[in-house]
């Protein structure tokens, strides 16, 4: 049986094992990036990394992410989302246990880069057949409990990676991912019946594809390098590619990535525009909360994931509640509250010292995941209701490529921080003053990035209004 992508009722048991194969991995991913934020000052002790190095361990899975992501996305469309999903956790799980036997820190690297290409291979498809799966009035919930589920792996990942580093060592980190990812592969395969395919027709963009992934890694190791000679140049020849890769979207028969989407289309240009932003402004606070608790306040790693337990855990516990919201209200007022959150959030956290009380940092990311909690599920569900069945593919792929690209935009800007304020040395206890540096200078750029995103919520049209215009038109062209 292949369920037709053009329609939103499958059947009760189809739709019960596409939500668990989705929650499931949509818990995985998050759960393994925060593990290793608390552990990398750990990573960075054993591999004897400097700044930019200890940056690129989460960088280069973000990077490859988001360079995978479109492309993954497109041939999933072609030959099979379940295939690609499948494949993608594979390829995840292989590199979870390379990377936990790496030896140096260029295969520590190389393997992140394995990850982060099966996790776009996820990322690509696992919504796509959420959303076509659910009828549109019950997308909002749905969405909203597999955001929970996102941000359940961020609230566990700093926890239960933060012991792990302690009482087994970082290498143990890598390794629980295994057998994870092995029981999803096994329900997946048991449990989720059927194929979904999306548009037929067409074919593969490799010249866009490559264009995209060279511009984005240009832009991304010039900026880790900016202090030294050629780290502008990288930067510029990323720009470049960039602006050639956009000329060349417009004009390809079968582009990558559907610009004309994102022109024609406010409510998900800006919505997507919206989630760049969010994630810009927030994908680098466990990295910088997780060096700020463990060098500057001098708490061991399980002590600081604990505490950075707070941020992620308020997200899990309204986004269920963001979602169903907004299947009844407008989603962009939800998620324009909750910027407007994340942007307090972001305020307090800039301005926490050596001296700061731990309750008043508890407090500043409760916050911030209040925000993120609101602003998260309401977006996505803009997103997926403003295009039509046969685009879900697209914009799924387009929705995650904005928020991996946003994540390591806000890496890029930590990155190049670290680089400027401690260049070449290790990090340690005794760059607490550079590092507090980085951590103001960071979380200010951070907030006024939140304030522009709450003008780019709200101007994004209504959802239901175009709704409305979009079913006139379909019972005008039937008429």
């Amino acid at each position: 049986m292949t369920p037709d992508p053009q329609t939103s009722h499958a059947d009760a048991g189809v739709r019960r094992s596409v939500f668990l194969a989705s929650t499931l991995s949509s818990f995985l991913t998050p759960f393994m990036g925060s593990s290793v934020n608390v552990a990398l000052p750990a990573i960075s002790r054993d591999l004897g990394l400097d700044a930019v190095l200890m940056s690129w361990i989460a960088t280069a899975y973000l990077l490859a992410a988001a360079i995978g992501l479109v492309p993954a996305g497109r041939i999933a469309d072609l030959r099979g989302r379940k295939k690609v999903f499948l494949a993608g956790m594979s390829v995840y799980t292989a590199g979870s246990l390379l990377c936990a036997i790496a030896a140096t820190s260029a295969q520590l690297i190389l393997f992140r880069i394995v990850q982060g290409l099966g996790g776009a291979m996820m990322f690509g498809t696992s919504m796509a057949i959420v959303t076509s799966v659910f009828p549109r009035e019950e997308r909002g919930k749905i969405l909203g409990y597999t955001v929970s589920a996102v941000y359940l792996g961020l609230s566990l990942g700093p926890f239960v990676g933060g012991l792990l580093t302690d009482q087994m060592g970082w290498r143990s980190v890598f390794l629980i991912n295994v057998p994870l990812g092995i029981a999803v592969i096994a329900y997946s395969l048991v449990a989720m019946k059927g194929e979904w395919l999306g548009k037929e027709g067409g074919g593969f963009d490799l010249a866009g594809s490559l264009l995209y992934g060279l511009s984005l890694l240009g832009v991304m190791y010039g900026f880790s390098h900016i202090t030294d000679a050629y780290g502008g140049t990288f930067v510029a020849g990323g720009i470049v590619l960039l602006a050639i890769f956009i000329w060349w979207e417009y004009r390809s028969a079968s582009p990558i990535l559907n610009l004309q989407l994102v022109v024609k289309n406010k409510v998900f240009g800006l919505s997507n525009l919206a989630a760049f932003i969010n994630y810009a402004a927030t994908a680098g606070v466990t990295f910088l909360m997780s060096l700020y608790l463990q060098y500057m306040k001098g708490f061991d790693a399980k002590t600081a994931g604990v505490i950075l337990v707070a941020q992620p855990a308020i997200m899990a516990l309204l986004s269920p509640f963001a979602g169903r919201l907004s299947d009844r209200v407008e989603p962009r007022i939800v998620a324009s509250a909750g910027m407007a959150l994340t942007t307090i959030g972001l305020v307090l956290l800039a301005f926490l010292t050596e001296t700061t009380q731990t309750e008043i940092v508890v407090v500043s990311l409760v916050v911030l995941g209040a925000g993120f909690g609101l602003f998260s599920s309401p977006n996505t569900n803009a997103v997926m209701s403003s295009v039509t069945p046969a685009q879900y593919g697209t914009a799924s792929a387009f929705s995650g490529t904005m928020r991996l690209v946003g994540q390591v935009f806000s890496m890029g800007i930590v990155t190049l921080l670290l680089a400027a304020q401690t260049g070449a040395g290790a990090v340690g206890p005794a760059e607490t003053g550079s590092l507090m540096r980085v951590h103001r200078t960071a979380f200010s750029l951070f907030a006024l990035m939140a304030l522009a995103g709450i003008f780019a919520s709200l101007v994004r049209g209504n959802v239901r209004k175009q709704r409305s215009v979009d079913d006139s038109h379909k019972g005008t062209s039937h008429g």
